[in-house]
């Protein structure tokens, strides 16, 4: 698959629009994208401020450099791009080389005449090498109306984010070029399909004026809300959408060029990271699965952090100290059968402080009990999954009994320790799990008519009822499409969902079932009866017709 051209624009100075670009570009990178940036900003260049900590040599060309080579008729834009340290695959291409020359070599371009000699095809050339060797490629454009502006706006990019403040002239002039640069596509000799273009409203600040930003989010959103409509899933309203795309102003960011994605890498709701997160999300997602965003911010998010995602290890064995001798073998096992495994001592504080963790699945040695610290491992694990293709796995030692652990562990398939099965079998087991020999969950014992009466019933914490509302959503969509295996697999889910973990005491912060889920629980209901019903009425018929004959 190609890469995507993504250029950022703002009509007036002042919005944070390189700041935006080279956090949301860090965040890719750290996903595991492959990431150009590229300073168009030739009049007034300063994204290479923002990366300077992740060089090594400040840059010896860049953009200016490009006209050079057109007009010697040579194509090698790999030359002039700088690379970047620490952060997977991220390059910068700056607008030139900081030196007394470069202003007069900008000011000396004439860019129509570049383009009567053939420089757009040039530049066509240049992005299918971008493309071919990157995900992103980010667009760091001139403001106001310029050929340079054109340049980034119409010809070059596959989307376009425009920044704009919470004045007249910023809106205006950020959908006047928005709507400008389809027009010029259209005339374009190349083929472009039609602009898709991202809004955000940059630095607002809803802290102490609450009535007058509430007055300039609904003008904002009137001023903008065209530029939605060829992108956002036609169920998610664009208010919700504006909000997720909203930057706040905070003043500790607005000295120096410094980056808080670098700082804050597990931000909380209130920081600009978290915004940033968001916003690289939907540029992640190319602009697609506005939906889930919707219901369930933080997933959204997951979802494109594990595209690329790397694992140093295949599985964590975690064990509590009775059953670390039968542990250590475990992994020993599991690494003669060519998984790497790593072990996890229940008590590590470290691991529960950790931003992120390194093995896929987690493989959860249970004697008799879960203990406090590896209910909080699976809370943890289980957080980090959404979205993401890993699994939780239980071994239970000979005493343990299923029916006495929390559903969340006890509905999971497990594997037994005894006599005639030791280490060397479960890991066999385990890696026949794995494999995807057996499935993760006994997923067709779910009778899904008792379960969706046991969800209406349940008491959740709203986070979590946030999740089960979205795999109630897909049952729905599984039933209604005749899809009995997806089905019971979300039946199975849920149950696992629904489940008190056994660390929860008391019910101050539970709630009953959102009126919205329970909608679609009563829809389940009645299609699984009516199916039941129908069902039972052919059998009948057929057994009628065998009888006569």
């Amino acid at each position: 698959m190609s890469g995507s051209v993504v250029a950022f624009y703002s009509f007036k100075g002042g919005v944070g629009r390189s700041f935006t670009l080279a956090n949301i570009a860090v965040l890719l990178a750290r996903w595991g994208h492959r990431v150009l940036c590229i300073d168009w900003d030739l009049e007034a260049p300063g994204l290479h401020h923002y990366f300077r900590p992740l060089m090594s040599a400040d840059p010896a060309g860049g953009v200016v450099d490009l006209v050079d080579d057109f007009l010697a008729d040579r194509i090698w834009p790999a030359r002039h791009t700088t690379r970047l340290t620490g952060m997977g695959k991220l390059d910068l291409i700056a607008a030139g080389r900081d030196d007394l020359a470069y202003p007069g070599r900008v000011q000396a371009i004439d860019w129509d005449s570049l383009y009567d000699k053939g420089f757009g095809d040039y530049l066509e050339r240049c992005r299918e090498q971008w493309t071919a060797e990157y995900d992103f490629i980010l667009l760091d454009s001139r403001t106001g109306i310029s050929d340079v502006g054109g340049i980034c706006t119409a010809h070059l990019p596959d989307r376009l984010v425009v920044l704009f403040t919470a004045n007249v002239q910023s809106m205006d002039g950020a959908v006047y070029i928005a709507e400008r640069a389809d027009v010029a596509r259209d005339r374009m000799p190349y083929d472009r399909p039609r602009l898709t273009v991202l809004p955000v409203l940059s630095r607002f600040d809803a802290r102490d004026e609450y009535a007058r930003a509430d007055e300039w989010r609904r003008i904002c959103l009137d001023k903008t809300k065209g530029l939605f409509s060829n992108w956002l899933d036609r169920d998610v309203p664009p208010e919700l959408m504006s909000r997720h795309l909203t930057l706040p102003y905070v003043s500790y960011w607005t000295f120096g060029e410094e980056l808080p994605v670098r700082a804050e890498p597990n931000p909380t709701a209130d920081q600009i990271s978290y915004a940033l997160e968001t916003v690289a999300a939907v540029i992640g997602h190319h602009f697609d699965r506005t939906d889930l965003l919707a219901q369930n911010r933080d997933a959204y998010v997951a979802a494109v952090r594990a595209e690329n995602r790397t694992f140093t290890r295949e599985i964590r064995v975690s064990t509590p100290r009775s059953t670390l001798q039968v542990a250590n073998e475990l992994v020993r096992h599991l690494e003669t059968e060519g998984v790497h495994a790593e072990l996890s001592l229940s008590g590590e504080r470290t691991l529960l402080a950790k931003t992120d963790d390194g093995a896929r699945h987690l493989c959860l040695i249970v004697d008799q009990e879960v203990s406090r610290w590896q209910a909080a491992e699976v809370e943890l694990f289980l957080h980090r999954t959404l979205g993401q293709d890993r699994r939780l796995i239980p071994v239970l030692t000979a005493g343990t009994e299923p029916n006495s652990l929390p559903g969340y562990i006890g509905n999971l398939r497990y594997l037994r320790l005894g006599l005639s099965r030791g280490p060397a079998e479960v890991a066999r087991g385990l890696v026949e799990q794995l494999t995807g020999v057996v499935g993760l969950v006994d997923a067709g014992d779910v009778d899904l008519v008792t379960l969706m009466r046991q969800v209406s019933a349940a008491r959740l914490r709203p986070r979590l009822w946030e999740l089960v509302d979205e795999l109630v959503e897909a049952l729905t969509s599984a039933v209604g499409g005749g899809d009995d295996a997806r089905a019971q697999e979300l039946g199975a889910d849920l149950t696992l969902a629904i489940r008190r973990r056994a660390t929860e005491n008391g019910s101050d912060q539970h709630v009953g079932v959102p009126p919205h889920t329970q909608e679609a629980i009563e829809w389940v209901e009645r299609f699984l009866g009516s199916r039941h019903q129908f069902k039972g009425n052919l059998r009948d018929q057929t057994r009628a017709g065998e009888d006569l004959g």
